[in-house]
């Protein structure tokens, strides 16, 4: 702080306490105190509280430190690594009140960091969505070529894309479309709260399934073999993910 603090003056001790004693910053450092500091003196950070904002008022960081317990500003002493020291949060916080220009970059950066995570969730997303479609075609045809009537209305056109579906949903999922929705009101469908994991597997079942409704097997024996395929898919890819997590470093306990 004592560094950031010479960017304004000189009298780098005046700064910080010029900072610190005005109601503003005693409300935001103690606020960050009682969400990290179990030994904050609440009591004396309510008398400060109090006496802050009269003209007359002048709070040091040692006098804060020693009043409240406070850990986030450390105050040192000495020629060559004397100083004010604090956490990053306080720290940002201290340069915005002495830099309008830091201030507003802070701003900025926070801005386009949250722009990029959501360009990322949509992407995600898209993918998502785009790995539930991959082999959608094949299956509907080979459902259009194999089981459905030329005479059918739409109406029964309908219900036999829908049971099929949900013979992926049960091989997979465990449960069909509308077992789902009766348990998740207003939580969109089951395919859209699926993992990247199930979608992949999900669109391998419909590729199975094609073939496996080209060689004329009942609906009955299909979905015990779709059941076992995902059963074997999924774990292949769960077991993947934590080689994966291993080879990094991460630690699996957590």
């Amino acid at each position: 702080m004592t560094d950031i603090a010479r960017q304004k003056n000189a009298a780098t001790g005046l700064v910080i306490s010029h900072w610190l004693s005005t109601r503003f910053t005693i409300e935001f450092n103690g606020l960050w105190e009682q969400l990290h500091n179990p030994d904050f003196n609440l009591t004396e950070f309510g008398n400060i509280k109090n006496e802050a904002g009269h003209n007359s008022y002048v709070l040091t960081s040692k006098q804060w430190i020693e009043k409240t317990n406070a850990i986030g500003l450390i105050a040192k002493t000495g020629r060559y690594n004397g100083g004010t020291f604090t956490h990053r949060d306080i720290a940002f916080e201290f340069a915005s009140w002495i830099s309008a220009s830091f201030k507003l970059y802070l701003i900025k950066e926070f801005q386009r960091l949250k722009d990029e995570e959501n360009k990322r969730l949509e992407l995600d997303w898209d993918l998502r969505r785009s790995l539930s479609k991959i082999n959608y075609t094949i299956h509907t045809d080979a459902i259009k070529e194999n089981l459905i009537p030329k005479e059918l209305d739409p109406i029964a056109v309908n219900r036999i894309y829908a049971e099929e579906a949900d013979i992926l949903n049960v091989a997979l999922f465990g449960l069909t479309a509308r077992d789902w929705n009766k348990n998740n009101e207003n939580r969109g469908n089951l395919r859209d709260s699926a993992t990247m994991e199930q979608l992949v597997v999900l669109s391998n079942l419909e590729s199975i399934n094609a073939m496996l409704i080209g060689r004329g097997l009942l609906a009955s024996e299909r979905i015990f073999e779709l059941n076992r395929i995902a059963i074997i898919q999924m774990k292949s890819l769960l077991n993947g993910q934590v080689l994966m997590k291993g080879s990094i470093g991460i630690d699996q306990s957590k």
